[in-house]
């Protein structure tokens, strides 16, 4: 049977390709996955983070990215998934990976898993995550780093991330989501995220209130655990704040450039692992203020000034809503609230709604590009659901449109320059209203 992936010239034709291969989007193990990268030989030769957790990975990501490479470093991140371009996946040296320089690896990777395709050995499938998880950790693996950091998809345990060895696992907060893959409460969740950790080696737990299967797992495998208040504590007053850990204290801190309270809890777990690295990757007190000062990470409480601001977030749970509600809550007054909204069907979306629903004047539900998204209608339905009652608001409305960017134009339209529009929901909602560039908003003056 000819193989038509010896013609893909694109990095496009490519990602076409990776959507058809496996008859499930989703499937989630560790054999189909490894076997390739067997194959492949691929391996790591220099120190190896890993994240997982709900909510907080890619800022972590993000922070530990900045720190290292004020301290010199050449770093390696690999994040999922993308805002608007696929390459934003990887970066190397914080610059995003080109896609010319991708297309050999996807190669290697369709090589690899149709190595043994015989009758008796079938060419091994692979999920769309699990193909181009494998091309870009060959590209890094191949890129001379100093330090690589992963971040692990939904879970944990069966991720295909979690195929390579972590010299120290990061865990950020935990809550309820994907949980048809993940199990429904807590508990059950900790413990998928528990499965990056590795014996023996370092393992921060930056959740002020992590559940007991993620101490009880570290501890039956030997895993060197880190818990905030045991093993590590931060504090802060209007101005500054301070760290502390196991024989090292960084005093004097200015707050991280990523905007939101939650930031402090996700600055402080990356404190704790580079601590936790310091005898193989020594950092200055300066490489973590100019780290935490520079850092930057599209969509994640973003603030654009204009008129009206306009607030990207790509929460999409009820844990990352809840901490959008507080983030906006304490910006200030503004006369009225516009929100986009768009969000997966299979998210618990009344909940997100309804913790939204104090702060909105104004909403603008969209469809999105993906067959796994809640229509606007639906997203409709469900927030006249939560608008009854003693909760009810007569002065709120709520419009559908078909795309992301048809509904921040709508938005803008009905905006004074003194409103705020909030984008959140999706990383496909955040990213339709990027696909042109970040908007700078001028509403007309009245």
């Amino acid at each position: 049977m000819p193989n038509p992936s010896n013609n893909f010239q694109t990095l496009a034709e490519w990602l076409e390709y990776c959507e058809k291969l496996h008859a499930k989007p989703i499937d989630l193990g560790l054999d189909r996955v490894r076997e390739v990268a067997k194959r492949m030989e691929i391996r790591f030769d220099c120190p190896v983070i890993t994240v997982a957790g709900t909510n907080g990975k890619g800022s972590t990501c993000a922070m530990a990215e900045s720190i290292l490479s004020q301290a010199g470093y050449k770093t390696g991140v690999f994040t999922s998934p993308h805002l608007v371009h696929f390459e934003e996946r990887l970066r190397i040296a914080e610059i995003p990976v080109k896609a010319s320089e991708l297309i050999a690896s996807f190669a290697r990777v369709d090589t690899a898993r149709r190595s043994k395709g015989t009758t008796e050995v079938p060419e091994i499938s692979l999920t769309y995550f699990e193909f181009t998880t494998l091309a870009l950790l060959d590209v890094m693996a191949n890129a001379e780093l100093d330090v690589a950091i992963l971040e692990v998809g939904l879970g944990g345990r069966l991720d295909a991330v979690n195929i390579i060895d972590a010299d120290c696992a990061i865990i950020t907060s935990i809550d309820l989501d994907h949980m048809e893959f993940l199990g429904d409460t807590r508990e059950k969740i900790g413990f998928e995220k528990a499965g990056i950790m590795r014996a023996g080696k370092h393992a921060i737990v930056s959740d002020p209130m992590p559940p007991a299967s993620v101490q009880a797992h570290a501890e039956a495998i030997g895993a060197d655990l880190w818990l905030v208040g045991r093993d590590f504590n931060f504090s802060g007053d209007k101005l500054q704040w301070a760290w502390a850990g196991r024989g090292k204290r960084f005093s004097g801190l200015a707050y991280p450039a990523l905007r939101g309270a939650n930031q402090l809890v996700n600055a402080s777990g990356v404190l704790a692992a580079l601590t936790a690295l310091r005898e193989r990757l020594p950092i200055t007190a300066q490489a973590v203020r100019n780290g935490l000062a520079f850092v930057e990470l599209p969509g994640r409480f973003q603030i654009i000034p204009g008129e009206p601001n306009l607030i990207l977030d790509v929460g999409h749970n009820p844990h990352a809503i809840a901490a959008l509600a507080v983030n906006l809550d304490a910006m200030g007054f503004a006369p009225c609230t516009h929100a986009v909204f768009g969000a997966m069907a299979d998210k618990d979306l009344a909940p997100m709604l309804a913790r939204m629903h104090p702060l909105v004047d104004k909403w603008y539900f969209t469809d999105l590009p993906t067959a796994r998204a809640a229509k606007a209608a639906d997203l409709l339905s469900t927030w006249l659901g939560v608008n009854i009652g003693e909760k009810s608001r007569k002065d709120v409305s709520g419009q559908c449109f078909a795309s992301p960017k048809a509904a921040l134009d709508a938005a803008i339209a009905d905006s004074a320059p003194t409103d705020r529009i909030v984008v959140f929901g999706s990383f496909f909602t955040v990213g339709g209203v990027l696909q042109d560039g970040v908007p700078r908003l001028q509403a007309k003056h009245v």
